[in-house]
């Protein structure tokens, strides 16, 4: 009996600090924070997790301190909106856009942290014009995208400084962008093909066959999302574009005209694209 006695004595401190430990957690909010790191890492898949719950667990400090830190000046509003800016293109980077629901989820944060970026600045129904321009065009860059490329699809897709943008615009404003950073990627890398020997540039025909080919893709624009992104792909398969090269090298194999080099061919590319981009204005 006092064996008994004595076991259930030293039970009692440990199971009245595990119900501290839990209970300070539970204030603390360390749950639901953990909760939502885990999720965002689960969604991202990022090839370094313990920096990417590094850099999140730093934009969640950082934000909590600009919350606590009250009404800012000019000065101390302007470091705000580059905070806010950088934070809303790091959740930007999370997820490809392909991960629609985690993308679309990830827009809508950064939409929210541009919204609240300096009081006196805000507008009301949306992000500022300036701010979405801004974003678009750090979206770009951080994409790799080339400047005259860039410059184009923004012209297309920006507002007036003083206008206030949508969360439907905002979204597929950015969704524009990160397809056709990756539209660009993919179209280097069929000139890659194309091209060889490397060092020289690829012949012209086959060049035209392969933008042809983008463009029948392109032009893919009727049914359903599904249907339509199966028949764009069928359209520039492997096999397809193989095909239609060996028809260009039969009927060109006489006569050698002048070639086209990747800059030449990326323009051509991209100017399929944006030909098919809504103006905004």
């Amino acid at each position: 009996m006092a064996e008994k006695r004595r076991s259930g004595s030293a039970a009692e401190p440990k199971a009245v600090k595990a119900e501290s430990d839990e209970e300070f957690l539970c204030q603390a909010g360390v749950g639901s924070q953990l909760r939502a790191a885990l999720l965002k890492l689960v969604e991202a898949r990022p090839e370094d997790p313990i920096g990417f719950l590094a850099e999140h667990f730093t934009n969640e400090a950082s934000e909590t301190e600009s919350v606590g830190g009250g009404d800012a000046g000019d000065g101390d509003g302007d470091a705000l909106e580059e905070q806010q800016m950088n934070k809303a293109l790091w959740h930007l980077r999370l997820a490809h856009h392909s991960q629609r629901s985690a993308f679309n989820n990830n827009i809508r944060v950064a939409y929210d942290l541009l919204s609240r970026c300096g009081s006196a600045r805000r507008v009301p129904g949306g992000v500022q014009g300036r701010l979405y321009t801004e974003m678009l065009r750090c979206v770009c860059s951080d994409s790799g995208l080339l400047d005259a490329a860039a410059a184009t699809l923004l012209h297309h897709l920006q507002c007036h400084d003083y206008e206030a943008v949508p969360f439907e615009l905002f979204r597929q404003a950015v969704l524009t962008c990160t397809s056709f950073s990756e539209y660009i990627r993919r179209a280097r890398c069929l000139y890659a093909a194309v091209a060889c020997p490397s060092d020289r540039p690829a012949e012209r025909g086959l060049c035209d066959a392969v933008l042809n080919a983008l463009r029948e893709a392109l032009d893919t624009s009727h049914g359903p999302d599904a249907s339509r992104y199966l028949e764009a792909s069928a359209k520039i398969s492997p096999t397809e574009l193989a095909r239609a090269m060996a028809e260009t090298r039969g009927a060109s194999r006489e006569r050698e005209g002048p070639g086209m080099d990747m800059r030449e061919f990326e323009d051509a590319a991209a100017g399929l694209f944006l030909a098919r981009v809504r103006v905004v204005h």
